[in-house]
């Protein structure tokens, strides 16, 4: 474990190395002579214990940063501050523990102990990311984007977030929820200061127990608040929490949306088998090739497909050059029941052969294909 020690008194700092060194010969240990301030990021250390007799408030937002910077270091604090209020505040902005100053090794060896412990147990890969975009308005990605999260969370038993990228007129949570969102990404944006993952929990319209929707903004003059800091810090909280991130991305390609892209897994470009998708398409895909987006990044899915019509899956493929990574059939009947209700077309519609692709792309992405799906898609998640 690398463990960096700040402390301001050199006489302390010599104490603690030495007490972690004999603790286990294998740690590496940084230390730091001086005051919170002296921290150089980035951090890559996995325990930071801070010796510091007094923190002011500026020291607590400093290890707020810190915390949500690097949600996976933990922090111990060694001070004379042991008041249930600065208790509470110290573990709002992210510290595990606060022990009594002068440090006591019976009360130190184990805290860092337990912290190790907990490196050692925690066995959640970081979740995947995927982006959905549509290739021209009315293409469905909003509907495959829901209706996927909760067929991963209910079929697949994964944790699932979904954020509503499409900040001026997004209603992704209409699509699978009747209940008002209780926050929106905006509000939530301009208290990222609280960013935790209890906080974005709550502001979640929970769809199941796995599955929550993060509400785009009810008003668009509020699509200004979510900056792509936000974004990028929104992202790396749900990593660690969520087995699955959808992101439903809206059509307007911005710094916002961009940056959310930049750090997906997988992009699913949305298209019908008509002339404008297969245009409008093409030109996504340059975008994404100026943006320098690995092709085995990009998977397109064709919505609605119905055989015979007169532009065939395989002249579209042609058009691409690449294959169709998955093809949803027209349902019409089921899709708008689903959509006009707020319902799930899992849950209101099982046997529509809608519901059976969502299914079987839910199993192909959560590790699980069908033996027909083996092969090429399986290289490809392997891959992204």
């Amino acid at each position: 474990m690398k463990i960096t020690v700040v402390s301001r008194t050199e006489k302390q700092l010599l104490e603690l190395s030495r007490l972690l060194r004999e603790r286990n010969g294998a740690d590496e240990i940084d230390a730091i002579l001086g005051k919170l301030q002296r921290l150089q990021e980035p951090i890559d250390s996995q325990l930071l214990l801070l010796d510091q007799p007094t923190l002011d408030e500026a020291d607590l937002d400093q290890l707020e940063r810190i915390s949500t910077g690097y949600p996976t270091l933990a922090v111990i604090v060694i001070c004379q501050q042991q008041d249930p209020e600065f208790l509470m505040q110290a573990m709002r902005s992210g510290v595990r523990e606060v022990l009594p100053s002068p440090a006591d090794p019976e009360q130190l060896l184990p805290a860092v102990r337990r912290i190790e412990e907990k490196l050692q147990n925690r066995v959640r890969p970081l979740g995947k990311v995927l982006a959905f975009i549509s290739c021209k308005g009315g293409s469905g990605a909003t509907f495959i984007a829901t209706n996927l999260g909760y067929a991963l969370a209910t079929q697949e038993n994964k944790k699932v977030a979904l954020f509503d990228l499409n900040l001026q007129f997004g209603d992704a949570s209409l699509f699978v929820s009747d209940h008002k969102p209780p926050a929106t990404l905006a509000q939530v944006a301009q208290q990222i200061h609280r960013l935790d993952p209890s906080f974005l929990a709550a502001s979640m319209v929970q769809v199941s127990p796995n599955y929550g929707v993060l509400a785009a903004p009810e008003d668009p003059a509020h699509a200004n608040d979510v900056k792509p800091e936000h974004i990028s810090q929104l992202l790396q909280l749900a990593r660690q929490h969520y087995d699955f991130v959808l992101l439903d991305i809206g059509r307007s390609l911005d710094a916002v949306s961009v940056r959310a892209l930049d750090q997906a897994d997988m992009i699913f470009p949305i298209l019908q088998l008509t002339l404008p998708y297969i245009r409008d398409g093409k030109r996504l895909l340059g975008v994404f090739r100026s943006l320098d987006y690995r092709k085995d990044k990009i998977h397109l899915i064709v919505n609605r497909y119905a055989p015979g019509g007169e532009i065939r899956l395989s002249d579209c493929e042609d058009a691409f050059g690449t294959r169709m990574f998955k093809t949803v059939p027209n349902h019409y009947e089921a899709a708008a029941a689903s959509v006009n209700q707020g319902v799930p077309i899992l849950q209101l519609a099982k046997t529509s052969p809608v519901s059976r692709a969502l299914q079987e792309l839910a199993r192909t992405l959560a590790g699980e294909p069908g033996e027909e799906t083996r092969g090429w898609l399986s290289k490809i998640l392997k891959r992204a």
